[in-house]
């Protein structure tokens, strides 16, 4: 515990100090939220990296692995990981062009200046509440490691997290969230290549081989369809929903501005480079699922408070099992850091949104007309402080009493966002202006077949084979139905107005 404690504290001073940096190179809004738009690339590759490997990838999605074996495995590991390149490369370089051209600060004032409308930017300033949702899952996936590693209680585990997370960013925005990424991104990397070589070492301790393993202990882990699968059991939620919502996974607002940190093309290429070799790394972690059934009792996984199964504690369980205590005891280190990369990027994402695209819209026309642009600046930072210590607040009061399912939680409102984003980002790129009613129709059709099939589709679809209690089935399927759908009604309306 003394070495635990020690690790942490370091870990706290030393991000402290990056924070610190971040504060000093912080000089108004503009660089609370994009910095100065000409960062290293290999930095914004590492930093993307850990941005979008968080609790989900290194703490909560081995136990879906665990839980329905190949299934999990295959979506969120190889179809999830290569769709979100191919998307992210698709849409970084002329997303960067575009938003260096009129000036963009996030990805709500990209979509509003694209389609020249205030209110289609106000809408998604709101839609990107819904981020809210994936702020409690990496702070319920914070504090269960913080549990096991330091033996607070959940209350403690909470307020260390966000008073220190919420603190940092307070101060230095986007340069603390990058600097201190740069570090949590490095040692990621570093615990990635020792927790995937385990996986690997046990592999070869198998005398059977692993397939045939895993078969002994249930067939259906290693079925190419796992129908008994509570969230992964038939071919569409397998095999096409993975990539589906993989795509759509980009158009979050702290992934895809990534791409307006760096100066030109040649800068593009390059962080998607680096990007692309640390990301499949960090998802490979999903293999863990399968090694844990080799090394890891059942029991083990019982909650003691409710003496329930909690598959949420795969990944902590298997690291404390394989690893000598001092060795767990630093990889915790760096599931925790893990964990706040991205808290701090949404945090930046979230705050600077509702500032710049929420407040400042809702003031009015006419306070803004009273307000030089400078002036605007500094209210919009000094409403992104107030929404940050908001957005602590309330994640702490859920996370009191966690959802069930850390992971479906986050899932279910970060995904309703993505693929209602997904449809103005993408036709925005590909097209040169679709009009934009036709285009924000096509993303409230998005958030409603979603939110309606994740709620009601067991309901209204009783015969279905299609597990709508997925967020990533729902999901692709309102992506699938929207997408061509209304960059044809699009082409149609634009046609028709010549």
């Amino acid at each position: 515990m003394i070495l635990a404690w020690s690790l942490f504290v370091a870990y706290l001073v030393a991000t402290s100090w990056l924070g610190w940096r971040g504060y000093r190179r912080t000089q108004g809004f503009g660089s609370f939220a994009l910095g100065d738009r000409a960062m290293n690339p290999v930095v914004v590759g590492i930093i993307l990296a850990a941005s979008v490997s968080s609790a989900s990838t290194f703490i909560i999605n081995p136990g879906f692995v665990y839980v329905d074996g190949w299934s999990a495995w295959f979506h969120m590991v190889i179809a999830v990981g290569l769709s979100f390149l191919t998307m992210l490369t698709v849409l970084s370089f002329r997303f960067r062009r575009l938003g260096a051209e009129s000036s963009a600060l996030t990805m709500p004032d990209w979509i509003g200046k694209r389609y020249e409308s205030r209110g289609f930017a106000l809408f998604f300033a709101f839609l990107n509440l819904l981020s809210f949702a994936f702020v409690v899952l990496l702070v319920g996936g914070i504090s269960i490691v913080m549990q096991a590693l330091l033996n607070v209680p959940n209350a403690t585990a909470l307020i260390i997290t966000l008073v220190f997370v919420t603190g940092y960013v307070f101060v230095g925005g986007t340069y603390a969230h990058v600097f201190t990424n740069l570090l949590q991104g490095s040692l990621m990397i570093l615990v990635a290549l020792a927790v995937v070589g385990s996986c690997i070492w046990i592999a070869f301790q198998q005398p059977v081989g692993v397939v045939d393993g895993l078969r002994s202990i249930d067939p259906s882990l290693v079925a190419a369809v796992n129908s008994d699968g509570a969230l992964f059991n038939d071919v569409f939620s397998i095999y096409v929903a993975g990539f589906v919502i993989g795509a759509t996974l980009v158009c979050q607002p702290h992934i895809l501005t990534k791409a307006l940190y760096v100066k030109d093309d040649r800068s593009v290429k390059i962080f998607l480079v680096v990007f692309a070799l640390v990301f499949f790394l960090f998802q490979l972690l999903g293999t863990v699922g399968f090694a844990a059934h080799f090394i890891v009792p059942p029991d083990a996984l019982i909650d003691g408070a409710t003496n329930s199964f909690r598959q949420d504690l795969v990944m902590t369980t298997y690291l404390r099992t394989i690893f000598p205590e001092a060795v767990f005891t630093f990889v915790g280190i760096v599931l925790l850091a893990a964990a706040m990369s991205t808290l701090d990027g949404l945090l930046v994402a979230i705050s600077t949104i509702t500032a710049n695209d929420l407040v400042l819209n809702l003031i009015g026309k006419r306070r803004r007309e009273q307000l030089s642009n400078e002036q605007q600046m500094a209210f919009a930072l000094r409403a992104s402080h107030v929404v940050l210590i908001v957005i602590a607040v309330a994640a702490f009061l859920i996370n009191l009493q966690p959802p069930r399912l850390l992971g479906i939680f986050g899932q279910t409102g970060v995904y309703g966002l993505a693929v209602a984003a997904t449809v103005p980002l993408l036709l925005g790129v590909l097209f040169h202006r679709l009009p934009v009613a036709v285009v924000w129709i096509g993303s409230v059709v998005a958030l409603v077949i979603h939110f309606g099939l994740f709620f009601q589709g067991a309901v209204l679809f009783p015969d279905s084979s299609l597990t709508f209690g997925n967020p990533g089935v729902t999901a692709a399927i309102a992506a699938l139905i929207t997408l061509p759908g209304t960059a044809i009604a699009g082409i149609a309306v634009r046609r028709a107005g010549r």
